[in-house]
């Protein structure tokens, strides 16, 4: 096979990376540090052309794929052992254009790249909540994130893309062309091709009321009640998040995240309920580009740590759903994990659950359980006690998990991230990759 190897290397754009050549352990380390996966080769693809010979070189030669877009990849789905990783993150060509409000955006850019690109025109998506985050995962997933009430998902402001097909086919999807397709990439994550580039709908947005509201551990029930209430009743223009989180000197605090992206004056009216609520620690809300909101939480996740996360969509926070979360937080083997409830409503909210592949549409909240530490020999008690966290929030959440969060977590919860539309997207998959060459991922198994 070796020759073949040479062969297949020598009409590359880009680097085929194998054990022991420069930058192959730089590309094969993601976000998560408990992923230690070994590709039998990495190909760093410098553009569309790499990724076709690429799919048809794994296909011919019957060898796994995986997919690595920016690389912020909990489940390490972005790593395979054995096969051949596809390594997009040095794609990162963009370009707005501010007449159309549009931008066209290569798989490796992460958000904090194409966030600054397109507030230099004043202009933004949704995208997610942390800098380090790809483009690529992230929005094939859904995208849930600041600017969701006003302007919906990621996959809502998804225009057209590029796509590769497992039989090495080039197509571009859009609402007019190869729709089945476009509808199926938005929520259905990588399974039925390699997006080459992505088009997006651009808002106007540039400084906008954002940043967060800190109260004493000790009040944490107090203010989840007092969130809850707060958060069901705001405009579109508002997004929020509630958290059980180490504050920046490491002190166990509540918090309540906000970003409004209207007017600044109706802004602080509309946020001044929460800055009077309680007796805050700390209030840094005020105006601030939306830039600096995006990387607001980029402290609670350095690189390097290992992760293990667990999710679930919850509607209600009843007074017992609180008391678990205060409870088994103030437990915590790692002092840097913590938990979440972000806010999707508005927009988000208002699409039809079959419009896209991305179902959960309902106002609710995507609880996460966030557990991440420094030492490999701390793994079992954090990933134990997550899942009893988990286990105990059972009774309190919906069925649906948000497919960006999940791990290796067998196929009933698969099902369940991709929940009403699940059959459709099995009839895609058998048109688009009946071999499953594309299974690396919260994956739907082909039947034909």
């Amino acid at each position: 096979m070796s020759e073949t190897v040479e062969e297949f290397a020598g009409s590359l754009g880009g680097q085929l990376l194998r054990p022991g050549d420069d930058g192959y352990e730089e590309s094969r380390r993601v976000f998560n540090a408990m992923i230690d996966k070994q590709p039998a080769m990495i190909l760093r693809c410098a553009g569309a052309s790499d990724v076709m010979k690429g799919i048809d070189f794994a296909r011919e030669q019957g060898l796994v794929v995986s997919v690595r877009g920016g690389g912020h990849s909990i489940a390490g789905n972005a790593v395979c052992d054995g096969g051949l990783m596809l390594d997009l993150s040095t794609m990162k060509g963009m370009r707005v254009d501010p007449g159309r409000r549009t931008a066209r955006a290569q798989p490796g850019l992460k958000l904090g790249e194409f966030d600054r690109e397109t507030q230099g025109f004043g202009l933004a998506t949704t995208l997610g909540i942390a800098t380090d985050t790809g483009i690529a995962g992230l929005t094939l997933g859904g995208g849930i994130g600041w600017l969701n009430g006003k302007y919906g998902l990621a996959c809502d402001n998804l225009v057209s893309a590029d796509v590769v097909t497992a039989d090495g086919r080039f197509l571009t999807v859009s609402a007019t062309e190869n729709e089945d397709l476009f509808w199926a990439i938005r929520g259905g994550g990588g399974n039925f091709g390699v997006v080459v580039s992505f088009e997006y709908q651009l808002h106007p947005v540039a400084q906008v009321l954002g940043g967060a509201v800190l109260h004493p551990i000790e009040e944490a029930k107090e203010v989840f009640r007092f969130y809850h209430e707060f958060a069901s009743g705001c405009p579109d223009e508002l997004s929020t998040m509630g958290a059980l989180l180490p504050a920046p000197d490491g002190t166990p605090v509540a918090g309540i995240a906000v970003c409004y992206c209207g007017s600044l004056e109706d802004g602080e009216e509309v946020v001044q309920p929460l800055r009077s609520f309680g007796s805050p620690i700390m209030d840094f809300i005020g105006p601030m580009s939306y830039v600096d909101v995006q990387s607001m939480f980029d402290d609670w996740f350095p690189p390097g740590r290992q992760h293990y996360w667990k999710s679930n969509f919850l509607s209600e926070l009843t007074d017992t759903s609180i008391e678990t979360l205060v409870e088994y937080m103030a437990r915590k083997p790692s002092q840097a994990t913590f938990t979440y409830l972000q806010q999707m409503h508005g927009a988000a909210s208002r699409v039809p659950a079959t419009d896209t592949a991305f179902p959960h549409r309902q106002e609710h909240y995507d609880l996460g359980i966030l557990s991440q530490w420094d030492s490999p020999a701390d793994t079992e008690a954090n990933i134990r006690w997550t899942r009893e966290f988990w286990e105990a929030m059972q009774p309190h959440v919906e069925e649906g998990v948000y497919v960006n969060n999940l791990g290796d977590e067998g196929q009933e919860r698969v099902e369940a991230a991709y929940g009403p539309n699940y059959e459709r997207l099995v009839e895609l998959k058998n048109k688009y990759d009946p071999t499953n060459l594309f299974s690396i991922n919260q994956n739907i198994k082909p039947t034909s």
